[in-house]
């Protein structure tokens, strides 16, 4: 027992919540504009593509990230322009997004790399880990929260951002203003779509960080569908976080430590079928005791935009 709960379990619980966390956060932002996104794992899955496909072929991780951010971005504005513009059911154009990019992705993998299932060179350099200066030399907190992925580091630093944004200033209140009212919000002057178009677009960055950190970050590889649904966790850890970006931090929090037991276990002999679906059945418990007000609010735009 003593194996399986110590304080490294800590550092791995913030290694695998970081793409929910982001992903959850892109989620927050499109639902506080009364946006509902389920979107979420296409926009991810495509972000990890295109880390480990500009990696390969720019050699620079940097360099790659970038180019999985700017992908992504482009491919959350088809989402956006369906969604907004056209006035799409949100529901169904998300799911969509999702096998687009699932399609997408597995015909690229097999086009520009020539293999199926999955993709991996051992010449490849994936993110490094960062030592944070002075924390590191703490004897506990060095160990918790040192030697991550620079991604981790940033989806904390976009909470905190994220947070006072709402809080704080004035476009956080248009933000809320349009997933209140968007009528009364265009009454005093304030360009919804345009916000809406914003939100979205930035909840495509965020979902291209995530996927990034999943192919380059926690593993060196891409595979297809290697999401796992991870995006629907995040849309619930939005939900059960109320789209704030503390209660969404705090129910990626809970995710990533269910995941990261779930690979502990593994260790000591559990049945693997029981630790892999350990994570999905904590989300379906999770989805049942959820209220949030905001989703419903964005969940009642999706059903009056469909044609």
């Amino acid at each position: 027992m003593e194996s399986l709960f110590d304080l490294s379990l800590i550092n791995s619980t913030l290694r695998m919540m970081a793409p929910l966390l982001l992903a959850g956060l892109g989620g927050a932002i499109c639902s506080r504009v009364g946006v509902f996104n389920v979107g979420l794992d296409g926009l991810m899955l495509m972000g990890a593509f295109l880390g480990v496909a500009a990696n390969a072929y720019t050699h620079n991780v940097w360099l790659a990230i970038l180019i999985a951010v700017i992908g992504t971005t482009i491919f959350s504005a088809l989402y956006a322009y369906m969604t907004i513009n056209l006035q799409a059911n949100m529901i169904v154009t998300g799911i969509a997004i999702n096998f687009l990019s699932i399609g997408i992705t597995t015909f690229a993998l097999r086009t520009i790399f020539d293999v199926q299932g999955a993709y991996y060179n051992n010449e490849m350099q994936g993110l490094p880990t960062w030592e944070i200066p002075v924390i590191d030399q703490i004897p506990l907190l060095g160990n918790l929260l040192s030697g991550q992925s620079p991604i981790v580091y940033l989806g904390i630093l976009c909470t905190i951002v994220m947070y006072f944004f709402f809080k704080k200033s004035v476009a956080g209140s248009h933000f809320d203003a349009v997933g209140i009212n968007p009528i009364a919000a265009k009454s005093q002057g304030i360009k919804v779509k345009r916000i809406q178009y914003q939100a979205v677009l930035i909840s495509g960055v965020l979902c291209a960080l995530a996927g990034a950190q999943l192919s380059l970050g926690q593993v060196t590889m891409f595979s297809e569908n290697m999401t796992a649904g991870r995006g629907f966790i995040a849309l619930v850890a939005t939900m059960l976080g109320q789209s704030n970006p503390i209660g969404v931090f705090l129910s990626s929090g809970l995710f990533g430590f269910t995941e990261a037991i779930s690979i502990r276990l593994q260790g000591l002999n559990v049945p693997t079928n029981f630790t892999l679906m350990l994570p999905y059945v904590i989300t379906i418990l999770a989805m049942f005791i959820f209220k949030d007000k905001t989703q419903l609010s964005a969940l009642k735009n999706s059903a009056g935009s469909s044609r």
